[in-house]
């Protein structure tokens, strides 16, 4: 069903490919062994009927986003082991595909297969060997193959899982969610199909022959590959749509994207000492890179106002909070979650309650706008603007320090002076934007200021000397 398509970190992913193909030869030679006097009742028609299924499920398989892709192999595999001996249909998921992939890989889809495959062969048998009853109905059949589903599913996508987790260093959650989390609930759903499959095979309704009623299945299923297509071409439209809205950000505002990068590297490691997760800290990191979005609406001679912003321009700057989960809002639940709002409408709010849009304090303000705002705050007083320069980046953690309690919430800022002391990238935004291969001159680029009476929450410099 999910075949992986891993791109580095070459040794790992061989050395698990080897694992898996040798677990699946064992797993493979047992089963042949143990069930060898079971007559496995397929002709020549049958192999190159099922055969052809299996080809054809693997050649539309749907692309996911983290580097796999899925397919209904599962169903056809499911019905061959409801079929014949529990040893054929492994074969089947290991054999009949074409491929011009690199060698492992190759070995690692088609043994990942097979090994799904012989495990969901096993439960399907124990529970013909072990009938079930409920009065007078025996529920062996709806059973087994419901489990023997879930046997495949959770072979096939923890091992695709390692496997995209050995070669990019993404973690498992993220993998889950992106990948299997909203596939999962469609797979269960479909899963009965192939006890129909296997049923309506042996049964012939058309021409003597079962496989002319398989073949009427093949269009709800079609429709429903679509259904898994379109879901993930929907969030990749949806992606390419930010990355658009970041280009035209960049665009309007040049220092914006590198800013927005520099938070997000901050708030992500913030987040994981904070949480100690990693799929969190990736979550995190999204939002952050959206925070400013709002200021697209901006108009640029305010946006980009070399001196002092009137209060009706002040105003209107720190707007963008709402104006940015306004942009967003159509793609609420279906791309985005609450957290990436909550980070965008409150990365501005104070522990203190002075800060904007609704002047939120202390626990009130959520956890992950707590964790941006510190980062979008640092960033910040290290880079500079016209009417004031850069801090260096000893000064601002002091002023960081300084205002634990007032402006950030003091349990991160303790968390952010260790992150701080172990000197990373991100600490220096010379060092930073040099690594990132940026070109950006902090110095020549206007960024607007205030002499509103509310402070400016993402430079504490600012508001020292105006409350």
């Amino acid at each position: 069903m999910l075949l992986a398509q891993s791109k580095r970190s070459e040794l790992p992913v061989i050395l698990l490919t080897f694992g898996v193909f040798v677990t699946f030869i064992v797993s493979e030679t047992f089963l042949s062994l143990l069930y060898r006097n079971q007559n496995i009742r397929l002709n020549l028609l049958d192999v190159l009927f099922w055969g052809g299924l299996i080809f054809w499920s693997i050649y539309v398989r749907v692309r996911l986003p983290l580097n796999a892709s899925m397919s209904q192999l599962f169903l056809f595999v499911l019905a061959l082991i409801v079929l014949t001996p529990p040893w054929v249909a492994p074969l089947f998921a290991f054999f009949p595909r074409w491929s011009k992939k690199i060698w492992y890989k190759e070995l690692f889809n088609r043994s990942q297969d097979g090994l799904s495959t012989a495990v969901a062969a096993l439960v399907w048998t124990f529970f013909q060997k072990n009938p079930l009853y409920l009065g007078p109905w025996i529920l062996s059949a709806g059973v087994g193959i419901t489990l023997a589903a879930l046997a495949f599913f959770l072979v096939n996508t923890s091992l695709v899982t390692l496997v995209i987790h050995l070669s990019s260093g993404t973690p498992w959650k993220e993998i889950w969610r992106k990948n299997f989390k909203w596939l999962s609930i469609s797979y269960f759903l479909l899963s009965p199909m192939a006890l129909l499959l296997a049923r309506a095979y042996e049964t012939p309704l058309i021409g003597n022959w079962g496989g002319w009623t398989v073949l009427l299945f093949l269009v709800p299923l079609y429709y429903s590959r679509y259904y898994w297509d379109e879901k993930v071409r929907l969030e990749q439209a949806f992606d390419t749509t930010l990355e658009v809205l970041m280009n035209a950000l960049e665009a309007k505002e040049k220092q914006t994207r590198m800013h927005s990068e520099r938070v997000a590297d901050i708030a992500r490691d913030l987040a994981k000492a904070f949480y100690n997760d990693e799929a969190k800290a990736q979550e995190i990191y999204r939002a952050a890179r959206l925070h400013d979005i709002g200021k697209i609406a901006i108009p640029e001679a305010v946006l980009l106002k070399p001196g002092k912003l009137t209060e009706a321009e002040f105003d209107l700057i720190k707007s963008h909070t709402k104006l940015g989960a306004e942009l967003l809002s159509p793609a609420r639940k279906v791309a985005f979650d609450q957290l990436v709002y909550n980070v965008i409408l409150y990365h501005h709010e104070r522990w203190d309650g002075r800060g904007y849009p609704e002047g939120l304090a202390g626990q009130d303000i959520p956890e992950e706008a707590r964790i941006v705002g510190l980062a979008d705050a640092y960033e910040a007083m290290t880079a500079g603007r016209p009417y004031r320069e850069a801090k260096s980046p000893e000064e601002a953690l002091k002023e960081v320090q300084d205002f634990s309690g007032v402006q950030f919430d003091p349990k991160l800022v303790r968390l952010f002076t260790v992150l701080w002391n172990q000197n990373p990238i991100w600490r220096d935004r010379e060092a930073y934007l040099a690594a990132k291969g940026g070109s950006v001159s902090p110095s020549t680029l206007p960024q607007p200021s205030s002499e509103s009476s509310l402070p400016s929450s993402s430079e504490p410099g600012s508001r020292t000397s105006e409350s």
